[in-house]
């Protein structure tokens, strides 16, 4: 018999227009990965996902901790260290789903670096500076052994990073422009610095909207651009996150 298993998606930002109009909220976003992601699993898993998605940026509103089964927090535009109210309040939250809930959290970009806060490590302006498109990430024995590969594919959109490791939680691997890309405690968290939910669909939109912008100049659009159409590993991420909320990883 099949059994529900809710997730939670906090809601960071909105994507740009032209991915919300044909792609729906980060919430129907991540849903969509997240079906891939079971399909490719065995059949067996007799799961039935159930999605919920929760505008933390202006409504502030969060579900009840007993009645999800996992969060995911999605990435944003926004400022991972930053003291705007919302932000405060979204790491207040995390925290104490971390420290009370006993269930799995996943971070994404900027989710990732939500828990990196929460989890008291420093976060801020990553030294390597921006990181765009599909990057290689080269996966240390954590994340060999989680991933059951030495590299991931994925594509980027930060410039910030999580800029420690907290205490009690491994790092999964790296990238030449940043350290920690990814964060690991079985049962408890899962966190990217990438984003497997892009696409080259969405990548290249959000590339042309920073770009006219200028939040990146010519040659960052145009290298961004010719690496978005590049071949990642999102439905491999998105099975691995499976595996960790059913708690086989």
């Amino acid at each position: 018999m099949s059994r529900n298993f809710h997730i939670a998606v906090l809601e960071c930002d909105t994507p740009v227009p032209a991915v919300k109009n044909t792609r729906g909220s980060y919430g129907e976003i991540f849903k969509s990965l997240l079906h891939k992601g079971l399909e490719n699993l065995n059949p067996s898993q007799n799961v039935t996902p159930v999605f919920t998605k929760w505008d933390v940026v202006a409504s502030q509103e969060y579900p009840d901790l007993n009645e999800v089964d996992a969060i995911l927090i999605s990435g944003s535009k926004h400022t991972a260290f930053k003291d705007d109210e919302w932000i405060v309040s979204l790491v207040a939250y995390v925290k104490t789903f971390l420290e009370t809930a006993n269930k799995p959290a996943v971070g994404i970009c900027f989710g990732h670096q939500i828990i990196g806060r929460a989890l008291g490590a420093n976060v801020g302006v990553s030294p390597g500076g921006w990181e765009i498109s599909v990057e290689n990430i080269d996966l240390n024995p954590n994340g060999e052994k989680l991933f059951g590969l030495k590299t991931l594919n994925l594509h980027q959109m930060h410039r910030d990073a999580v800029l420690e490791v907290p205490q009690g939680v491994l790092n999964l691997g790296s990238s030449p422009k940043c350290q920690i890309q990814g964060l690991y405690k079985a049962g408890r968290v899962l966190s990217f610095q990438a984003h497997p939910e892009f696409d080259s669909e969405i990548m290249s939109e959000i590339i042309k909207v920073r770009h006219s912008q200028n939040v990146f100049n010519d040659s960052m659009y145009e290298d961004g651009s010719s690496r978005a159409i590049k071949e990642h590993d999102g439905v491999i991420v998105s099975s691995a996150i499976w595996k960790f909320v059913l708690g086989q990883s």
